[in-house]
């Protein structure tokens, strides 16, 4: 045990951050550690051994820790620690007395150990009420399940842990199975250990092997990692939302502001089958006028998987491609698998240096037998010199034919590493590393080789500071029916819960259209669409809605497995509304690009679950089908077949403008909306300024303002920001900034300075009157 011991403790100090505790406890052979980060972050570890509870943090967090303002007393309650955020009280604990004949059969096999966190004025936070170590063997190695129990209050509510499509936003009293799942029943599952509550504090879980959370139940929320020999976990206070995304900011690293071309129309299929369809469809947009950014190349491009080539029988000159995409002001995207078949030429030199996830044996692991899914071996991304080879590959082979930015597909990874081998350890001891260690290799050398190009992955799963790579997410391969559309709101809110701003699904659906006939009149007539069969009559009709629920999520990405996805191929009578969506996105790209800077600021998300940002209101606490993006705009989704109205609940503290009548409504209601086919519910928080764009036809095309729309309602500001758009120079100088402020007494609208397009903000403020 003691040899398990000091290798667990050789890869935790490789990991991550070096740690400095405050101070170490022991309680009876249970040895605590605290270490602050700041103010308002503390780290707690747990263990039997006191080299593993003084040990670092695992991957994800980047962060050092930071004592200064804290202090730390020993008293009759216990040890204290206190900075002017936070009160830590580690519980004393009496040596044990002589065990009952009850307690002889039912004796606690750790010795105990509970902590309380208070607020600086001494109210209660959260308790964690005990933790536990169960030994079993996995993958060969005698480890342990490790976990702790937490209290909660009657009326907490909890949101996070990462991607869950089971359609439900509140996590209290539920059993969240936090790991990546690809074959999860309702949509892929993806796990990023955060838990945020109503209470506003969030615990950020440092463990990376699959972990069960039962949140709220039985009075208490429990975690249980799968591996591991000791507890670590992270406390985050704050007085509003915000102020916890700061501290995961903090603790796991910057989002970066994606290229502004990210913000506008990103078109996929699966898949562009020559080079001439993909210029096809970037011509059809071009020559209709439809704004458009990002063509994406899907997979099979290659001759083989793992040849990280591209079959010059179908995409013949892809460098001249690419030349004609940026002259027409657009940018590609490329998709690139970790996957390896073994007539791959790179095969036997990856074997060769045991670059690829291994069984006992030492073997690659090829395929995965419990789906048809069986070719290839996985990369071993855990090895820094296996992801730089792969990077160095990409770079010389892809990126070099002008291709921008890459799609690392399957980073769940579809090959699921249980019972095998990765370099740094089991693959059930770090089942959720992956898409973080992928990724970051990606943006390594994107940094060091292309240090002047902003970097952009398209990425499935998620970890602990995988933000801080450039990806952006979307929920995988979803179904294309209504009820996959209704979970996909609830499954954005709680990625963006967990600190990964950047979500969004696949409009339409990745998989075949084929859903159960429509119950009620189809809104949208059929006729002359080619992206389904004839026999889905109302699934342009779903396109429609998804559609414009995607015109407002962070990013608005076109993609699935059906014969035509380009918006004119939804019919006649789709393809007006798509339009009129697709020009509104456009239309809002200065308040877009505004709302992603302020993320690369403050780690806060922009698709917003109403709890952020209306934490008295009860109500808000739960709604998980509406939510609000930014500060301005309150989304309600259709996501019902023949739906033309839906409820929409406006939150309390607050008057509502109808963004398409300008009817004015009092919050703290539910209202019933109208929602024509051609109308998704869409409101204004009053006191809003919502800056307008010119039109355009891609971000590449300098954008004046059409004008500066001020709800009334209350003081307030804005922050207008631009910059070029595709370097990394924002990060040095800033790009150009003006606040835009209006008073409500005097009803004027001021500006900080020059706004970013170098307009008068005089000549294009519109003041909305309430009819």
């Amino acid at each position: 045990m003691a040899r398990i011991l000091a290798g667990a403790v050789a890869i935790l100090l490789a990991s991550g951050a070096s740690a400095a505790p405050l101070a170490t406890i022991d309680r009876n052979g249970s040895i605590v550690s605290v270490e602050p980060y700041a103010p308002n972050i503390v780290r707690v570890t747990i263990a039997r051994d006191h080299d593993l509870a003084d040990a670092a943090p695992g991957y994800g967090v980047t962060a050092k820790s930071n004592a200064s303002g804290w202090a730390h007393n020993n008293g009759v309650a216990g040890d204290v620690f206190t900075s002017g955020a936070i009160n830590l009280t580690i519980d004393a604990q009496p040596w044990p007395k002589a065990p009952t004949q009850m307690e002889r059969y039912f004796a606690p096999s750790l010795p105990p150990v509970s902590l309380t966190v208070k607020r600086a004025d001494g109210q209660p936070i959260v308790t964690m009420k005990g933790w536990d170590m169960v030994p079993h063997e996995v993958a060969g190695e005698r480890t342990f399940k490790v976990g702790a129990s937490f209290s909660i209050t009657p009326d907490e509510h909890f949101y996070g842990l990462g991607q869950n499509q089971e359609g439900t936003l509140d996590l209290k009293g539920r059993t969240i199975d936090c790991r990546h799942y690809y074959d999860a029943p309702a949509g892929e599952q993806v796990c990023v250990p955060v838990l945020v509550s109503s209470n506003n504090y969030m615990i950020v879980w440092d463990n990376p092997s699959t972990t069960t959370v039962s949140v709220g139940m039985n009075n208490a929320t429990h975690f249980q990692s799968n591996v591991g020999e000791r507890v670590s976990f992270f406390v985050i206070t704050g007085a509003d939302s915000d102020d916890l995304y700061k501290g995961y900011r903090l603790l796991t690293g910057v989002t970066p502001l994606p290229p502004k071309a990210a913000f506008g129309l990103i078109q996929s299929k699966a898949r562009y089958e020559t080079q001439n369809e993909l210029l096809g469809i970037a011509k059809g947009y071009r020559d209709r006028g439809y704004p458009l950014d990002v063509m994406v190349l899907d997979w099979f491009y290659w001759t083989r998987m793992g040849q990280l080539d591209i079959d010059r029988t179908y995409f013949p000159d892809p460098g001249a491609m690419n030349r004609q995409l940026h002259d027409w002001g657009m940018h590609s995207i490329i998709s690139v698998w970790p996957r390896f078949e073994k007539e791959s030429r790179y095969f036997d030199l990856l074997a060769s240096k045991g670059w690829f996830l291994k069984d006992k044996d030492g073997k690659p692991v090829d395929g995965l037998a419990v789906r048809t899914d069986r070719a290839g071996a996985l990369i071993d991304s855990t090895n820094p010199d296996a992801r730089a080879w792969f990077w160095t590959k990409i770079r010389d082979n892809i990126a070099s034919q002008g291709f921008d930015w890459f799609w690392l597909d399957e980073t769940e990874p579809d090959l699921v590493p249980d019972g095998y081998f990765y370099s740094i350890g089991t693959g059930d001891r770090y089942h959720n590393l992956f898409p973080l260690l992928h990724t970051g290799g990606v943006a390594e050398g994107s940094a060091r080789d292309r240090p002047q190009f902003r970097n952009l992955i398209l990425a499935r799963a998620a970890y602990l500071g995988t933000q801080a790579n450039g990806a952006i997410f979307w929920t995988s391969d979803v179904q294309s029916t209504w009820e996959a559309l209704k979970r996909q709101v609830p499954a954005n809110l709680g990625m963006a819960a967990s600190g990964i701003a950047y979500t969004s699904s696949d409009t339409g659906g990745w998989q075949w259209p084929n859903g159960p006939k429509a119950q009620r009149p189809v809104l949208v007539d059929p006729a002359g669409a080619t992206a389904m069969a004839p026999s889905y009559t109302d699934y342009p009709e779903l396109f429609v809605r998804w559609f414009q629920l995607n015109t407002f999520t962070p990013t608005l990405r076109i993609h699935g497995q059906r014969p035509a996805a380009a918006i004119w191929e939804y019919g006649k009578a789709a393809e007006p509304i798509l339009a009129d969506y697709l020009r509104l996105r456009y239309q809002l790209m200065p308040y877009l690009y505004a709302l992603g800077h302020d993320t690369y600021q403050t780690g806060a998300p922009f698709m917003r679950a109403l709890f952020m940002d209306f934490p008295k209101d009860p109500v808000a606490a739960t709604v998980g089908d509406q939510y609000m993006f930014g500060p301005a705009f309150l989304v309600a989704p259709v996501t019902d077949q023949g739906a033309t109205t839906r409820k929409v609940y406006l939150p309390a503290g607050s008057d509502w403008y109808d963004w398409w009548t300008n009817r004015k409504i009092t919050g703290g209601q539910w209202i019933d909306a109208a929602a024509p086919i051609e109308r998704m519910p869409l409101f204004v928080r009053a006191g809003s300024i919502v800056p307008l764009g010119a039109p355009i036809q891609n971000t590449a095309t300098r954008q004046p303002l059409s004008e500066i729309r001020v709800f009334p309602g209350r003081d307030t500001s804005f922050a207008l920001y631009d910059d070029d758009g595709v370097t990394n120079q924002y990060q040095k100088d800033g790009g150009k900034t003006a606040t835009l402020r209006w008073d409500e007494a005097t009803a004027r609208l001021s500006a900080s300075g020059a706004l970013p397009s170098g307009q008068s903000p005089a000549a294009l403020v519109k003041v909305i009157r309430a009819q």
